[in-house]
């Protein structure tokens, strides 16, 4: 018997579904936290059907879902980026009543979340959008997407820190931290600014490696993502960015 080739119209392979309230903020209505708030409200259906379940089944492309009975539909990708400022939370609500980023984003639909985070007194480059996929890209570790920051530090650093930091230290949570890149940018009489490059991003990376060092961090700031730089934008202001900026990012990810 001759061996049949393969049928090329195969049938495609159904796509992945996810929980109802994912769905929500898939298709830029709201975050994942306030859409379970409106689906255990009870107003949100599911192709006809009320559903209280954040975790049902839905798929975000092909069935209808409604909010107070209007059909929702996929947004437009966005991508945006904003100037941190120093003393605002990354996140959407904060239950100790702190102000957040969103506070310095356009108010309205369609919903964006942050692209990773900075935390509280960090400031600089961070990005929102309301493609998950792409987010997902850019914050993977197998991306090793270059991230760039400017930090002074309340000492005088010499050869020594540099090598400290890029050889890296093993800390008591078992986490090891190093710097891909560090530099001296300026120095004064009782502190110096670095430049420190990350290829990784984990929780409070540089704060927590040059604490270990004995180092106080006076100010922290992102200024790039791959070759995103921050540029002259205003701190507290967002903008989008250009398709130039856009098709680079995806090219430093591929």
């Amino acid at each position: 018997m001759k061996h049949r080739p393969p049928k090329r119209n195969r049938k495609r392979r159904e796509l992945k579904k996810v929980g109802l309230a994912r769905a929500l903020s898939k298709l830029g209505y709201c975050s994942r936290s306030q859409a379970a708030e409106l689906i255990r409200a009870g107003r949100v259906k599911l192709n006809g059907a009320l559903r209280r379940d954040p975790e049902t089944p839905a798929h975000p492309g092909k069935d209808r879902i409604e909010v107070d009975e209007t059909p929702l539909g996929a947004s437009a990708k966005i991508y945006l980026m904003l100037n941190k400022p120093r003393g605002v939370v990354t996140t959407a609500s904060d239950e100790k009543g702190r102000e957040t980023v969103y506070a310095c984003l356009p108010k309205g639909p369609p919903w964006l979340a942050p692209v990773g985070r900075l935390d509280k007194a960090s400031e600089g480059l961070l990005l929102f959008t309301n493609d998950s996929e792409w987010a997902a890209r850019i914050t993977a570790p197998e991306t090793h997407l270059d991230k760039t920051y400017h930090v002074q530090i309340g000492a005088i650093a010499d050869e020594a820190l540099l090598s400290a930091l890029r050889d890296g230290i093993r800390m008591n949570d078992g986490d090891f931290l190093r710097v891909k890149y560090c530099s001296i940018l300026r120095q004064g009489e009782r502190n110096s600014w670095l430049e420190i490059v990350l290829d990784e991003g984990k929780n409070r990376h540089i704060r927590r490696l040059l604490e270990n060092l004995n180092i106080e961090v006076l100010q922290l700031v992102r200024v790039a993502i791959g070759p995103l730089a921050l540029g002259s934008l205003q701190k507290g202001a967002a903008r989008l960015l250009t398709s130039d900026e856009k098709e680079a990012i995806d090219r430093a990810m591929r």
